[in-house]
């Protein structure tokens, strides 16, 4: 989200000036395969982009036309491959996976991330990845994409340009979430099953630290300096606050059970959180500690902090429904209805 922070604020700004230009919402509904769509002004769902796989990780940057989407759902092995996305042609379809190195009877580990043109909505490609991909990442030039396969232990990178994936890279036991600085030098790899955080330098795709944290990492997020990083540790309700200059946690906060989503705001007051175990929705301020914690059932799932707008969006696990909440009262102040599915990783864009 960060990354798409100050150009969303400088949206708010210029408003009056781009009147065909609206701040979207784009949200993977998982099992249901699809991605929909809400306009932030309105709250309103305006559209879904469908042909999708199981889809839980889905990530964008300002400085492409693209959504990338990973999938937690392996391919037909009867037919060797993807659904033929409905703007494609079938030549296209073919040479497009022969060019990826797709075969016939791949294996049942290996699955696509989908690239999403948000202006037309609608899939463009498939990349065929190497096992299951639960979440992914962009870099804030738009240039690469990270497709984290938990069960593979490691990632995917995906020059956008090409796309294709140019590497693979092994980082930890059950790694989870992806997350890069802005200035793109350095991605963060939480990895669940060790307990441990991957520092990875971009420009020679070497790990180049280790950092211990908090019992299963799952959910990250940089501040706008790139200074911290702040990661919700599932199993043991915590945020360790990850100093990046000196390489360890040098805080933690308990917040409750099951953590997941986590987002802070545009101007790093503040540092939300979200508690599957005990419904619950917690703000830290960063400048003094303080947790204000709110009550959010059922299972508050993923967060979005939406600039210049006081907004927080807050999925459910287990309800097909996002809040949409004040981030200075911590009021619920509207509820949209998805209709089905669960909402996963949220990406904010403007598109017209």
């Amino acid at each position: 989200m960060k990354n798409m922070r100050i150009h969303l604020s400088l949206f708010t700004l210029l408003f009056p000036l781009i009147s065909n230009a609206q701040p979207l919402l784009y949200v993977p509904t998982g099992n249901t395969n699809d991605v929909v769509i809400i306009d932030i002004n309105t709250d309103k769902i305006v559209g879904r982009i469908a042909e999708l796989e199981n889809a839980h990780g889905l990530s964008s940057s300002h400085q492409t036309e693209y959504l990338v989407a990973g999938s937690m759902q392996a391919p037909d092995t009867k037919k060797g491959k993807a659904a033929k996305p409905a703007q494609m042609s079938e030549a296209e379809h073919a040479a497009h996976h022969a060019g990826a190195g797709e075969k016939a009877g791949a294996s049942s580990t290996q699955s696509y991330v989908s690239i999403i043109h948000a202006k037309r909505k609608h899939v463009m490609r498939r990349i065929a990845v190497r096992a299951l991909t639960h979440h992914t990442a962009v870099s804030a030039d738009g240039k690469t994409a990270i497709a984290v396969h938990s069960g593979a232990g490691g990632i995917s990178v995906i020059d956008l340009d090409k796309m294709a994936v140019v590497k693979t890279l092994q980082t930890g036991m059950w790694p989870n979430y992806a997350a890069f600085t802005s200035d793109g030098n350095f991605l963060y790899i939480s990895n669940a099953g060790a307990g441990m955080v991957s520092e990875i330098d971009t420009r020679t795709w070497q790990i180049t630290r280790e950092i211990a944290v908090g019992k299963e990492p799952e959910h990250m997020v940089i501040s706008a300096d790139n200074k911290f990083l702040y990661v919700a540790n599932k199993a043991d309700g915590s945020v360790s606050v990850v100093d990046l200059a000196a390489g360890k946690a040098t805080k933690t906060w308990s917040v409750g059970k099951k953590v997941h989503g986590i987002d802070l705001s545009d101007d790093g007051r503040w540092l939300f959180v979200a508690s599957k175990g005990t419904d619950t929705l917690s703000r830290i301020n960063l400048s003094n500690g303080k947790i204000t914690t709110v009550d959010l059932p059922p299972a508050p799932y993923h967060v979005a902090f939406i600039s210049g707008l006081n907004k927080l969006y807050v999925s459910s696990r287990k309800e097909p429904k996002i809040r949409v909440l004040n981030a200075q009262t911590l009021q619920v102040e509207n509820e949209i209805d998805l209709g089905k599915g669960v909402a996963h990783q949220m990406v904010i864009r403007l598109d017209k």
